[in-house]
């Protein structure tokens, strides 16, 4: 009898070990999953989860830095037609390049501006190629993610609960690609630059991606540490709430190219609020299409964000989450240093694109930090 009762004792403790990482209610149901019981690694299916949904944010914040070389570099409509599939390759031959730079003639970027400053098909291959890195980034991170997704999933191992928003990220990557593609229409049909509203939602959407990828593996990250998925906090809500409209006008900025309207700082032009802003339209037009008003609202409205971000950095440190607390420090600093030395030099391609990098660096900096004071302990 003694030896049943430890035998059952040892049988107990090896159903128990690796349960334990899952929160009460996910273990209730895990013990009478027998895929799951079969497994005895359920630590490490969240973790290599966890790590491949990095990697992919990764590519999202890459993405974010060439998208902003495109932008900068007027290269976004170089490429006149959206093929998810045979557009990975470029052109091979003379001959196709030759059709691609024809069909970018016919758009009103080269008749009104490129085409009177003499561009060549030399000068439009080094356009069409960052357009071209853009978008098979842009497959690489559907190819990827998509691919993670059916791994875990046929062998059954993506925890209980993140299915679904595993496929929803995927659809917000998707979406992504559908909005980039009617961001660049506009600029190939309507104007000879793309719609600053278009582009202002192919950026955010860009950037809500990263935050929910990163929020995902910290909370994989968590399960596999035995505690439950973080909650969103009212300080937590105002504070993604003060970024989603620093990086909203940011976007408009870009769009309207409304950074190259002053190169001094703090002053606009000499003065502290800037000449020239046109309320012909009315204060609503005003506030989101006068590129004047725009670049004031984005250089100020910074600060407020700085502030709420260090009162989070200062909560993190009580909370006794130093790395996140320096992690969101460093991002926004750096960040507000970038965007003075951008101004003050007259929107220099390296600067800019390094302002645009470290701004989706702030995005999951920030993510971190609201993660890290919605936790808690199972």
């Amino acid at each position: 009898m003694q030896t049943i009762y430890v035998m059952l004792y040892h049988l107990a403790t090896q159903l128990a070990s690796p349960l334990a990482i899952l929160p009460r209610r996910e273990q209730d149901a895990a013990m009478f999953d027998s895929s799951t019981v079969r497994s005895f690694d359920l630590a490490a299916r969240p973790l290599a989860l966890a790590r491949w949904l990095f990697v992919v944010a990764a590519l999202v914040v890459i993405i974010v830095a060439v998208g902003g070389i495109t932008r900068l570099t007027e290269s976004g409509v170089s490429i006149t037609e959206w093929k998810p599939v045979s557009g990975a390759l470029p052109p091979l031959s003379q001959a196709q390049w030759q059709a691609e730079f024809d069909a970018y003639r016919q758009t009103p970027q080269f008749i009104q501006i490129n085409g009177p400053a003499g561009m060549t098909l030399a000068d439009y291959k080094f356009i069409f190629f960052w357009e071209w890195v853009h978008r098979l980034i842009a497959r690489a991170i559907g190819m990827v993610l998509a691919l993670v997704i059916a791994w875990y999933g046929i062998k059954r191992q993506i925890p209980r609960g993140y299915l679904p928003r595993l496929v929803a990220l995927l659809a917000l990557v998707g979406l992504q690609g559908a909005i980039g593609w009617w961001m660049v229409k506009s600029g190939i049909v309507n104007d000879v630059k793309v719609s600053h509203f278009r582009l202002a939602a192919h950026l955010l959407t860009a950037l809500v991606t990263l935050g929910g990828l990163v929020w995902t593996a910290l909370d994989l990250q968590a399960l596999a540490r035995g505690e439950p998925r973080a909650g969103l906090t009212g300080f937590a809500t105002l504070a993604l709430g003060a970024l989603l409209i620093q990086l909203f006008f940011g976007a408009l900025t870009a769009g309207l190219r409304a950074g190259h309207v002053a190169n001094d700082w703090p002053l606009m032009q000499g003065s502290l609020f800037p000449e020239g802003v046109d309320w012909a339209s009315g204060p609503v037009h005003a506030v989101l299409n006068d590129p004047f008003l725009i670049h004031f609202i984005h250089r100020w409205w910074a600060w407020v964000v700085v502030a709420v971000l260090v009162t989070m950095g200062r909560r993190l440190k009580t909370a006794g989450q130093r790395p996140a607390s320096v992690a969101v420090h460093s991002a926004f600093g750096t960040q507000v240093v970038l965007g003075i030395f951008t101004v003050w030099s007259g929107i220099a391609l390296w600067l800019a694109v390094a302002h645009q990098l470290t701004g989706a660096l702030l995005v999951a900096a920030t993510t971190w930090g609201v993660h890290a004071l919605g936790r808690r302990r199972a």
